[in-house]
């Protein structure tokens, strides 16, 4: 072989060369596929895929379940996200325990499937907070089905939940919240069930009034936009009466407590209350007749 045919096939080889190798390290460089899941495993879900519905519902032999969420909820992704994740489980842990009791052995095959509806709705926003009403209404059997309310409120910057005790300075005493409730529920009592007997803090089962700390709440609305004028808080039947008095909301407004407001939250409170006191809606008040 001459020298320039040699020369040409020695700079083909060296190029081939340089090719292979460009492509080793091009593929070291490609990210790496994603792993087969196993069998049985939970598929992966991401946050933004877990935000994007707005409701869920199935059906089965032994349950009938729904949830439905505010559009107002879509502004907070975050919580969106968080919120139903956390129902869709709950309400087929509920679907399953359905099942389960229903197909036990020796149970009434002519017993009513089971239900579960829980509908989330937009109660307030404020510069810093967004609060959710949350009813849950749900029949396992029994006499009666059964509704809870209960709230919750988000830190829209912070991007976390709050509890009632976050609204208020550290190691506030909320003796003053306490009474301000207990005397509304007793007022509440006695509209709706004159001979009603009054129910005092710390008093015996069953006539005992419920500590504002340990209270499902939500932010009241009142006469300036976008400022809370209270809390109105959720009190479950039974909870202070027989089920036949039904349950109560009682709104407290904020200038019974105002001076125990934390600094971060004391300007998300402004204006009068619509309506202090009994708020509750009229089907949520009255129990079906004949329940006791």
């Amino acid at each position: 072989m001459t020298a320039a045919p040699k020369a040409r096939l020695c700079a083909l080889l060296l190029t081939a060369a340089l090719a292979v190798g460009l492509s080793a390290c091009n593929r070291d460089l490609e990210p790496a596929p994603p792993a087969a899941t196993a069998p049985g495993a939970p598929a992966t879900v991401t946050p933004a895929d877990a935000a994007a519905p707005m409701a869920f519902e199935s059906k089965t032999p032994y349950a009938d379940v729904r949830l439905t969420l505010p559009d107002a909820l879509k502004r907070q992704t975050d919580l969106h996200a968080r919120l139903y994740a956390e129902e869709v489980r709950l309400l087929r842990q509920f679907a399953e325990g359905a099942q389960g009791e229903l197909t036990e052995a020796g149970a009434d095959t002519d017993r009513p499937k089971f239900e579960k509806t829980v509908t989330v709705t937009a109660a307030l926003e404020t510069g810093k907070l967004f609060s959710l009403k949350r009813v849950d209404f749900d029949y396992s059997g029994g006499a009666h089905p059964n509704t809870l309310s209960s709230g919750i409120l988000w830190d829209k910057a912070l991007k976390r939940r709050l509890g009632l005790a976050d609204l208020f300075r550290k190691n506030a005493d909320l003796t003053i919240l306490d009474q301000a409730l207990c005397s509304a529920i007793n007022a509440a009592k006695r509209a709706r069930v004159p001979d009603s007997a009054s129910i005092s803090l710390g008093g015996a089962p069953g006539a005992s009034c419920p500590r504002a700390a340990d209270t499902p709440f939500v932010l009241a609305p009142g006469t300036v936009n976008g400022r809370a004028a209270g809390l109105i808080f959720f009190i479950g039947a039974y909870q202070v009466g027989p089920y036949v008095e039904g349950s109560y909301e009682i709104a407290i407004p904020v200038t019974g407590f105002r001076s125990l407001l934390a600094v971060a939250y004391a300007d998300d409170f402004a204006g009068q209350l619509l309506k202090a006191g009994d708020v509750t809606p009229v089907m949520a008040a009255s129990p079906s007749p004949g329940t006791a």
